[in-house]
């Protein structure tokens, strides 16, 4: 069994992705920097579910995360996992990593997200999107370690026309998140044109699911009108996106692994494509209540419709959504409902 390196282990997508890993038997090396972007609360939730510890633990958010000491922590299963407190910013202590373990590759998952926040704090984006990338990808250089499976973003496509594919220019970022994530990509390109790094580009279409970050659409949703508080909709709520369910998206990231040379691959629905106002109404049948909305301007950074051109997946990876739209929010509410308690004061 392979040893890997995946960056963002806390996240949203890289917890599933260490989750996939180690069913199969694999020794998964989790760094995060468990930074207070969203509630930390919910990182500490999943790291607890990969170190067999599943518990959501009710205590203030200010508390910071129980898993901020830099130390390994295994967990028993079919693979192992080993937790380290580490920033990928820190070129030094990632340097020290990479010496210590022989990686067969890297899942670079970590970055910040966030198109609106992005305004607010760029420089931020920029030092772990991009600076992040490339500590990276020197320390592969230096230790011999071939393959990167990078997260990237379909925020990249703003002001494309529809459907979104891999070969359209992207170079009009409408954000500096989808700037710095364009950097990064840039970055991969040329470390494998110099120093022969294989690269697997993956552009993530709105991923949704249990556990999901609290600063997107569904786990909001599903909070405020789970708990009667009336749902901010920003625009008319036809704007469409098109949904993939964290579970398709692990088995493609990890798909992503073969041997490709540097290739750009979306993985999202695939034309599966729900207006938030369907999304609505799927947590309200799922739920057994009515939602009560507030309607807030559009901003201007948001785009009005994502759809994925997703041939290159299926033909590269052999790799296609298999988790319908409706049957992942049924799943992300249910699971809404049995944290519930310890939910109630998550911030969102």
């Amino acid at each position: 069994m392979s040893t890997y390196l995946v960056t963002g282990a806390a996240g949203f997508i890289a917890a599933k992705v260490c989750e996939q890993l180690l069913a199969a038997g694999h020794t998964v090396v989790g760094i995060d920097n468990l930074n207070d972007y969203y509630d930390v609360r919910l990182k500490d939730y999943r790291l607890a579910q990969l170190l067999g510890q599943p518990e959501l633990a009710d205590r203030p958010a200010s508390s910071g995360s129980r898993f901020s000491q830099n130390k390994s922590a295994l967990t028993n299963g079919a693979g192992t996992f080993i937790f380290r407190y580490l920033d990928i910013e820190n070129l030094a202590e990632l340097s020290a990593l990479f010496a210590e373990f022989k990686f067969s590759a890297v899942f670079n998952l970590a970055g910040r997200a966030g198109v609106r926040a992005s305004m607010e704090n760029p420089y931020v984006y920029l030092s772990t999107n991009t600076q992040g990338t490339l500590n990276l990808l020197e320390c592969q250089r230096k230790h011999g370690v071939k393959k990167q499976v990078l997260a990237s973003s379909s925020s990249l496509y703003a002001g494309s026309s529809l459907p979104f594919h891999e070969e359209q220019s992207v170079n009009t970022p409408q954000s500096p998140y989808a700037a710095t994530k364009k950097a990064a990509e840039l970055l991969a390109y040329s470390y494998h044109q110099l120093y022969g790094l294989d690269i697997s580009v993956l552009r993530y279409f709105t991923v949704f699911g249990p556990a999901g970050r609290p600063d997107m659409a569904p786990l909001r949703f599903i909070k405020w009108i789970d708990e009667g508080t009336p749902v901010t909709l920003y625009g008319d709520g036809a704007q469409t996106r098109d949904f993939t369910y964290v579970d398709d998206i692990a088995r493609g990231t990890i798909l992503a692994v073969q041997s490709l040379g540097y290739e750009i691959i979306n993985l999202g629905g695939g034309k599966n494509l729900f207006s938030l106002q369907q999304v609505i109404a799927l947590i309200e049948t799922a739920l057994g209540k009515k939602a009560t909305v507030q309607v807030a301007p559009l901003h201007p950074a948001d785009v009005s419709d994502t759809w994925a051109d997703i041939t290159k997946a299926r033909r590269l990876l052999g790799w296609s959504p298999q988790i319908s739209v409706a049957a992942g929010f049924a799943r992300t509410v249910e699971w809404h409902c049995l944290n519930r308690a310890r939910l109630r004061s998550l911030k969102v």
